[in-house]
């Protein structure tokens, strides 16, 4: 199907005929359906995040275990990446959102079975092996969650309409990293883990029920199907022949593999700052707060001239912020800082996406999509592991002073070696 008869199957907008606010975007139903499938599906995915880290520590007393989970998770959603974007790209979209949403539902009742003995928990480690089956398969699960949105995210909005959507979406889901967390504490210290669980099954639920009845048309599956490595190797091949798509992810994937604090919180909160536990909630949620009011402001205003730029300056004022975290010795400064480094990154988050929606035909989204996810996956697991390596080698705050350094030489090099990304102007992908 060409470029322009799927845009001409696309819902109409309440005033197709000009630029629309946020509000008018939200009064589009196949839109705000697809925000609430990615909300219901992000808070499920958080709640059993933390609840099962409490849960992995109850049973084992060992802080390795804990390491674990991100490593079971992680691997299989690697394997699985490019296979769930070609299978977005081939197959009915909203069908494969709704299975991966059941994928989370399956695999949090198995949760809330060992929680509450129904599975057995023995001297044997029955019911820890079966917690990180249930979190390997969520990592399978996962890989489909982003594609299916994506792709269906081009269908649901015209063009023009993508870089606000873009800021309406960096919102929810940015409110869904600080509500997931915080309610998933919440429901494990009033409720127990098993109501946690249970809690997390329902938004799997909910979020299936939202996919599969959401108001969109999907594109006519191919007349002829390309074998699945052959296809894969094509979406490989449109991301590394693409400057744009390519720098936009490689400058996200290397500022957050150098620059990010996050991991080493804990440590500078004990060591720096020299405050209780109760100061890591803040901390950890400074960021995605700056996020959320970066993204409000975007969704008002979004970027179209110079984006390429603003994207540049975006990544560096996030490495400045991160040396300014490191060098400070008050709390609220440091929380301040990371504050900012959340607002660098939600223009960074908005400018990108809107980058891959324009750039992107739609018979290769869900593929370019789990490449994309590939990139921000790897950098943020791997990103803690250097600034843990890098803070036993160079020390605590040198490493971090490093990392902002290293992010900042990252968008020097990107500026040098991708100028159609410096010079890049939305107006000319749209």
């Amino acid at each position: 199907m060409s470029e322009a008869v799927a845009r001409a199957d696309r819902p109409q907008d309440p005033d197709a005929g000009g630029p629309v606010s946020a509000s008018q975007l939200l009064r589009n139903p196949g839109f705000v359906g697809l925000l609430v499938y990615r909300l219901l599906a992000m808070l499920s995915y958080q709640i059993v995040a933390v609840t099962v880290g409490w849960h992995v520590y109850e049973l084992t007393r060992d802080p390795l275990a804990l390491g674990m989970i991100g490593l079971t998770e992680v691997v299989p959603y690697f394997c699985f990446a490019l296979f769930a974007g070609y299978a977005v790209d081939h197959l009915p979209r909203r069908k494969l959102g709704m299975f991966a949403c059941l994928g989370l539902l399956v695999t949090t009742l198995m949760l809330a079975g060992v929680a509450s003995g129904t599975l057995p928990a023995g001297a044997f480690g029955i019911g820890t092996f079966t917690i990180f089956a249930a979190i390997a398969i969520n990592g399978v699960v996962r890989a489909f969650l982003s594609p299916v949105y994506m792709s269906l995210f081009a269908r649901v909005l015209k063009r023009e309409h993508f870089a606000r959507g873009a800021g309406v979406s960096s919102v929810v889901m940015q409110t869904g990293l600080v509500m997931g967390p915080a309610l998933g504490g919440v429901l494990v210290a009033w409720g127990g883990k098993t109501s946690a669980y249970l809690v997390a099954a329902a938004f799997a639920l909910a979020a299936a029920i939202a996919i599969v009845s959401l108001r969109v048309t999907e594109p006519p599956p191919p007349a002829e199907r390309a074998p699945v490595f052959q296809s894969i190797g094509e979406g490989l091949r449109f991301v590394f022949n693409n400057q744009v798509v390519l720098g936009a992810q490689a400058l996200d994937m290397f500022s957050v593999l150098f620059g990010g604090a996050v991991a080493l919180l804990p440590a500078f909160i004990h060591d720096v700052l020299h405050y209780g536990p109760e100061a890591l909630g803040v901390l950890r949620a400074a960021p995605a707060a700056g996020a959320v009011l970066m993204g409000l402001w975007l969704a008002r205003h979004p970027p179209q001239k110079h984006a390429g730029r603003l994207l540049l300056w975006a990544v560096a004022g996030f490495g400045l912020c991160i040396v300014g975290f490191a060098l400070s010795r008050e709390f609220w400064l440091s929380a301040a800082m990371l504050m900012l480094s959340g607002m660098c990154d939600g223009v960074s988050v908005v400018l990108r996406s809107t980058i891959l929606q324009l750039s992107t035909p739609d018979e290769m989204r869900g593929r370019v999509s789990s490449i994309n996810g590939i990139f921000i996956g790897s950098s943020n697991e791997l990103g803690a592991f250097e600034s843990g390596l890098a803070a036993k080698l160079m020390g605590l705050v040198p490493s971090v002073i490093f990392g902002g350094c290293m992010t900042l030489a990252v968008v020097g090099a990107t500026a040098k070696l991708a100028p159609k990304l410096r010079r890049l102007d939305l107006r000319d992908l749209q």
